[in-house]
């Protein structure tokens, strides 16, 4: 087939074309921005439009389907071009359902763990050579892509709530029909799409009513919002989780299993002990018995940006994670703080997202970074004017998250130029951002602070 891509530099989206790349396809595809990694990714393979930018041109008859990504505007000139052509167009969830539709589905929803618990199953699955598409929200060593389209009986998707596209309003967890699914837990956000808290936890009631009448939910005890709501659903094949029992020694983290069994571990925190306990449910449904369970999960490291070190010294350790919304930010702190309880934690976080950005959803960060010894926080006012946002004040900021040793940022390099201030002995460092602090190189600026 010859398929188009509209907005191919998505991390979802750049990943997809190398999937059908791999599958023989004829692909082309264009966007106005296209950063790294996807950049040099699709540069490898020929799949790199040769200019920036939106050119109707190039959609033309012999195109079979294009898929469209959510950065792609409504009025974009190629939509127009193909809706004049009568080219189907299917939002990237969509694309991927028809290539399931026949497959059993196992979805990973919720508002925070995602991409680590759909990281986890993929892990205990590659270990055991159980054959399986994917699609996950991040890069995971071992895997080439983020997405994988083949002729496998099983497909394991993170199900991101977000819309689908500027033709496609409804999320992207709407459209997969789970026969087996993990709800981790909801917590506001995207408060630009879902201005109101009922309005988001509306959009897990809708996944609910998707999943099919055998279908499996496993769902995250400890949340009394999720617990209500799968509650008034009547998911007849519905069980709740909690995390398993682990122990600490010499700061790493040992799961203990119902029969007594200790495994070592070389992630921590129990947000993620609370992962661990999803997936494993989920890996036994899929035919994995314990003892390859917990052989394979020994040796998982986690996705890309999720607890990742960039330095680690006798005495101190820096930690890059996506943490952004304001459970994810609490969750990685504590996490952090408990497993090197003997040590200061200085945790620094960039508000990057529509809705950290946003002046009415600052007050959810309260309390956020109360386990932090030190917390700095970053923006940058240029990106408030690029996602035509109203200006925040420091002053704002620190009346939402009323931490005792808050600092606020706005100059990147005034916050290096704190960080430079301490010495590094006895003291871990978080940078917690779904962007890049405005550019600045994370791994050298932790060797150059930790040594």
């Amino acid at each position: 087939m010859r398929i188009h891509l509209i907005a191919i530099g998505g991390a979802a989206m750049h990943n997809i074309a190398l999937a059908l790349y791999y599958n023989h396809h004829t692909i082309s595809g264009s966007d106005d921005e296209i950063y790294s990694p996807s950049r040099e990714r699709l540069a490898d393979k020929g799949l790199l439009p040769k200019e920036m930018g939106w050119f109707p041109d190039q959609i033309t008859k012999d195109i079979d389907l294009i898929i469209l990504g959510m950065h792609a505007h409504k009025d974009n000139p190629e939509i127009a071009k193909a809706k004049q052509l009568k080219i189907p167009i299917f939002s990237y969830p969509a694309f991927l359902y028809q290539q399931a539709k026949n497959k059993k589905r196992v979805v990973i929803a919720g508002s925070h763990g995602k991409t680590t618990t759909t990281a986890m199953i993929m892990h205990v699955l590659t270990v055991n050579k159980f054959n399986f598409d994917y699609l996950v929200g991040a890069q995971i060593e071992g895997f080439d892509t983020m997405v994988r389209l083949s002729d496998a009986p099983v497909m394991v998707m993170e199900g991101d709530e977000y819309l689908s596209s500027a033709l496609d309003r409804r999320p992207k967890i709407l459209h997969y029909k789970p026969h087996l699914s993990i709800i981790t837990g909801i917590a506001w956000d995207h408060i630009n799409v879902f201005p109101t808290f009922e309005n988001y936890v509306d959009q897990f009631d809708q996944f609910l009513k998707t999943i099919p009448k055998n279908g499996q939910v496993y769902y995250y005890s400890g949340d009394p919002v999720l617990t209500k709501l799968v509650a008034k659903n009547k998911i007849k094949k519905s069980d709740p989780y909690q995390a398993f029992k682990a122990e600490l020694k010499k700061n790493k983290t040992v799961l203990i299993t119902a029969d007594g069994q200790k495994i070592p571990l070389k992630i921590f925190g129990q947000h993620n002990l609370e992962n661990l306990q999803a997936a494993y449910l989920v890996c036994k449904d899929l035919g994995i018995s314990d003892a390859h369970f917990f052989k394979a999960i020994v040796s998982f490291k986690g996705a890309a940006k999720r607890q990742q070190t960039l330095r680690k010294t006798k005495t101190s350790i820096a930690y890059l994670d996506f943490a952004h919304a304001p459970s994810k930010v609490a969750a990685t702190i504590k996490a952090l703080k408990a497993q090197y309880p003997q040590r200061q934690l200085i945790a620094c976080l960039e508000l990057h997202t529509y809705s950290s950005l946003n002046k009415k959803f600052l007050k959810e960060y309260r309390g956020a970074m109360e386990a932090a010894d030190r917390a700095f926080v970053y923006f940058n006012e240029h990106t408030l004017s690029m996602k035509r946002l109203p200006p925040i004040k420091t002053n704002d900021i620190e009346k939402a998250f009323k931490h005792p040793n808050l600092k606020v940022f706005t100059d990147n390099q005034k916050l290096l130029n704190a960080l430079k201030r301490y010495k590094w002995v006895d003291k871990n460092l978080l940078l917690m951002t779904s962007g890049t602090f405005s550019g600045l190189p994370l791994k050298k600026v932790a060797k150059d602070l930790l040594g």
